[in-house]
């Protein structure tokens, strides 16, 4: 059986302005295979109207769609946005950080003991047993942005992958995108081809803080870059206040567990 697209009297219901579109309706008959119906329309539809592009297709049975030989079909059509240019480029940006295990607070706001006792001073450390100091894991600020660039063919070479690759899991020497030396790790990098002429990568990044103003225990002030690790040598103290035995931090180190390097190379600005 023959199958047949006809518009409908109804169609071309159309919106003007910014987000314009326009719906053309359409009958089908002719067959109880949706497939079909969709593949017919498609070939019927034309792929522009009016100066929109076409952007979807949806059909419904007519009656029981078991046995039905009829569809209804609607075929929409919008604004098309052009698509990137090679050298332009797209960002975005969130803040949701990341997690962190510490053994040591700011500062203890609060102590409490029982009637006729006094708390011991555990000068900061969290979850102290008497063999070790547990912590706790917090809400580590973090600000995670990627930028998408489209590079021309010649660029893209085996080399500038490589150089990807090898600049992968480093942070900045050097002031980067409004960051200080030390705040910006380079999460990696993912592209794909464009046809024939251009490529589209996406460099995923993320911003740890320096600091210069941490305080451990009676140690400090310290200072960490972003991506520095910062971790505490513990000793058994006594506190002779609260007549007890007492974990407390006697050192602080900071640990470089990351390589630096220049990300003048990435090619997508300073």
């Amino acid at each position: 059986m023959t199958v047949i697209v006809t518009e409908k009297v109804d169609s071309r219901e159309s919106t003007t302005g910014k987000s314009a579109t326009v719906d053309l309706k359409y009958l089908v008959t002719g067959t109880a295979d949706d497939l079909a119906a969709k593949a017919e329309l498609a070939s019927t539809a034309p792929a522009y109207y009016d100066g929109l592009v076409r952007q979807s297709r949806h059909i419904e049975p007519i009656g029981d769609p078991t046995v039905s030989l009829a569809w209804e079909g609607t075929v929409r059509y919008g604004v098309s946005e052009p698509p990137p240019e090679t050298g332009e480029s797209s960002f975005s940006f969130d803040t949701g950080g990341g997690t962190q295990h510490i053994t040591q607070s700011i500062s203890t706001e609060h102590k409490y003991a029982a009637s006729g006792q006094t708390a011991p001073d555990f000068k900061g450390a969290i979850g102290v047993t008497r063999d070790s100091v547990e912590g706790v894991d917090i809400a580590l600020p973090v600000y995670n942005f990627s930028e998408t660039h489209y590079f021309a063919n010649s660029a893209v070479t085996d080399t500038y992958k490589a150089l990807l690759f090898h600049k992968t899991g480093m942070y900045n020497n050097d002031s980067f995108k409004g960051f200080s030396p030390g705040e910006v790790l380079f999460l990696g990098a993912s592209g794909s081809k464009r046809g024939a002429d251009d490529w589209e990568i996406t460099f995923r990044f993320a911003a740890s803080q320096n600091r210069d103003d941490i305080t451990v225990g009676d140690i400090g002030p310290i200072s960490k870059k972003g991506w520095e690790y910062l971790w505490v040598r513990y000793e058994d103290a006594e506190d002779t206040s609260a007549k007890a035995l007492i974990k407390k931090p006697v050192a602080a180190y900071v640990e470089k567990v990351y390589y630096g390097t220049d990300f003048t190379s990435l090619g997508i600005g300073n």
